[in-house]
């Protein structure tokens, strides 16, 4: 009854924008996060032991999560200072806690003894799921995954936390494919609210279950998604930070760049959002990109500056202080020498030129979810809207990119979308599933209940 009337309320007396706000924030949310995705037929499961490969920032996070969620961790790295050191990080986490006074301290003792640093793989035994964490490359990740799985009894779960390597190809290193999923986190692990479960080829629905079991336990909200490259978050927000790049060879000053992406909503420029997930593993993730595609790879739009950036001047960005920002001031600053690499040709602005602009930053971002729906990398449009704000902070106020697409209407959107592809070029043309829907004025929200009816 609640619920109706919650409905109620907002299909009545709430603008559109503020309607899509509150379905995507609150009801489809609140849906994932009780298991609306889950296999019904699997049992549920209770992982009680959880292995984490890699104790950098992102295994140590994780590590963190579970040992919160009352989960016995077992943390590995390749020699015992790095698993020391991920450890340290949990602590660090803990104490911040039992200095607010959030825990008491046999709490933050029983927390912290939860965590077990090591580099002996026999750890692993008992384990319900093992979480690969270590770097973006396939021959590491081959090597663990074979190293663990020699470990884990039949029905453990091997997820890896790639955030672009396609599973099934990682999959191919493992002798239990039925039970290889990925179960990809946003940095930092402990705030951000989504984890992505990623479905190979051959990933059975017991692992999906188990997956979702465990995102649950850890209070988090999971999406899922079908395979490929870069899968759906990190393919999505990709095209923002790579549309501020494609802006800053065009001439734009990159104060006027950022500026711009923070009035769409977004929480950050594309610059600043670039420094922080590091330019050092965006230039790692596309040569990885380039040999794995050869012929068929393109660059993205800037690429040349940010290799020139990582691997001629040392500037990693926000990780080591020095990317498109300068970050040994507060406020951090512009980088004086980026102008010697992009030649500023447009400083000024006009409230139609930022509109514009604006619209531009969003509507890439909503063609590459369009795309994937077509693909069916996702297809449901509840995990399209939640996924996109909570990992990428897609701007909220849309409800989120299959939001937009349904409340601008199909047909409108369509015809923007190849007004930018004309100007900008083929990045912006939507698919052939969009113009499909405009001719019979149909929606996306529209199709799926219809679907869930049926």
């Amino acid at each position: 009854a609640l619920r109706i009337e919650t409905r109620y309320f907002i299909k009545t007396l709430m603008t559109p924008q503020a309607q899509g706000m509150i379905r995507s924030l609150f009801l489809s949310k609140q849906e994932l996060d009780k298991g609306a995705v889950r296999p019904k037929d699997v049992p549920a499961s209770d992982p009680k032991k959880v292995t984490v490969l890699g104790a950098g920032m992102m295994g140590a996070g994780i590590a963190y999560v579970n040992a919160m969620a009352g989960i016995q961790t077992i943390l590995i790295d390749r020699d015992q200072d790095a698993a020391d050191k991920g450890k340290a990080h949990v602590e660090d986490l803990l104490k911040k806690r039992l200095s607010r006074g959030q825990l008491t301290q046999d709490k933050y003792d029983a927390l912290l003894a939860m965590v077990v640093p090591t580099t002996d793989y026999d750890h692993i035994k008992g384990s319900d799921l093992v979480i690969e964490a270590v770097f973006e490359n396939r021959e590491i990740k081959a090597d663990v995954t074979k190293r663990a799985e020699a470990q884990l009894a039949p029905g453990a779960v091997f997820g890896s936390n790639t955030s672009t390597l396609p599973i099934t190809g990682l999959a191919e290193a493992s002798v239990r494919p039925e039970d290889f999923i990925g179960i990809h986190f946003f940095s930092p692990v402990d705030k951000m609210m989504l984890v992505e479960i990623i479905m190979g080829e051959k990933t059975g629905q017991a692992a999906l279950a188990k997956s979702l079991d465990y995102v649950q336990k850890i209070k988090k909200t999971p999406i899922v998604v079908n395979d490929g490259r870069g899968f759906y978050t990190s393919r999505c927000f990709g095209t923002y930070v790579a549309e501020g790049l494609a802006m800053l060879e065009e001439g734009y000053a990159p104060a006027l760049i950022d500026n711009i992406g923070r009035m769409t909503g977004m929480p950050r420029g594309p610059l600043e959002m670039h420094d922080d997930v590091a330019l050092d593993l965006s230039v790692k993730v596309a040569k990885q990109t380039a040999e794995d595609l050869g012929d068929a790879y393109v660059p993205l739009p800037g690429w040349k500056i940010v290799k020139t950036m990582v691997e001629d001047l040392g500037r990693l960005g926000r990780k080591n202080g020095k990317g498109f920002y300068d970050y040994d001031t507060k406020p951090k600053t512009l980088w004086k020498g980026l102008s010697d690499l992009a030649p500023v040709t447009i400083n000024d602005s006009t409230p139609e030129m930022v509109e514009d602009q604006k619209r531009r930053l969003i509507f890439r971002q909503v063609v590459e979810v369009a795309r994937c729906w077509e693909e069916g990398v996702i297809d449901d449009p509840r995990e399209a809207d939640v996924g996109a704000i909570l990992a990428w902070g897609f701007a909220p106020w849309t409800g989120g990119p299959i939001t937009l697409i349904d409340q601008m209407g199909v047909a409108a959107f369509v015809e923007q979308a190849d007004k930018y592809a004309a100007q900008y070029g083929d990045r912006f043309t939507p698919p052939q599933l969009l113009r499909d829907m405009a001719a019979k004025g149909e929606t996306i929200y529209g199709n799926f209940a219809g679907k869930q009816k049926a």
